[in-house]
């Protein structure tokens, strides 16, 4: 495919509106596959980040793209559930550390059978090897946009 040098902006608009489009498109199935675990996907994303290894609000937020507020809010309302807790940060005393407890990894496992349904029909639909490349793909355009902006995802 050649690029003229008039249709550069257009590859822009159009990578932005399919990743708008993608992403209603991902809140959606989401929202589909939290439900029946009682979460929301704001509160499965955030438990998603701490399911290994706990992390501070702001490397949440990093990790995800959206803001330090938003994610205080969501492990708030997780921990008042009992689904995550705040533990001593050893690097930062101020700078809690969210751990999901277990009724918050029990949360998730919840959701597993149905994420893998959704990941297998995707495949499927797809072909591995191009949804594979479209995820690589994806990561490129994140990492390029990022050198580019010196965006690493951190939104105050």
């Amino acid at each position: 495919m050649s690029t003229t040098e008039t249709s550069i902006p257009k590859l822009l608009s159009a990578a932005a509106l399919t990743s708008f489009r993608l992403n209603g498109q991902f809140l959606d199935l989401a929202d589909t596959l939290a439900a029946p675990a009682g979460l929301t996907v704001s509160r499965w994303q955030v438990l998603g980040a701490v399911l290994t290894t706990p992390l501070p609000v702001a490397g949440i937020a990093r990790e995800m793209g959206i803001t330090r507020q938003s994610v205080q809010r969501i492990a708030d309302l997780l921990v008042e559930q009992g689904l995550a807790e705040y533990r001593p940060n050893p690097a930062h005393r101020r700078a809690k550390l969210v751990a999901a407890t277990p009724a918050g990894l029990e949360a998730v496992a919840q959701i597993d059978p149905a994420h893998a349904t959704a990941a297998r029909r995707l495949c499927d639909e797809m072909g591995c090897d191009d949804f594979e490349e479209a995820v690589s793909a994806l990561r490129r355009l994140s990492a390029a946009l990022e050198r580019m902006t010196g965006d690493s995802g951190d939104r105050a």
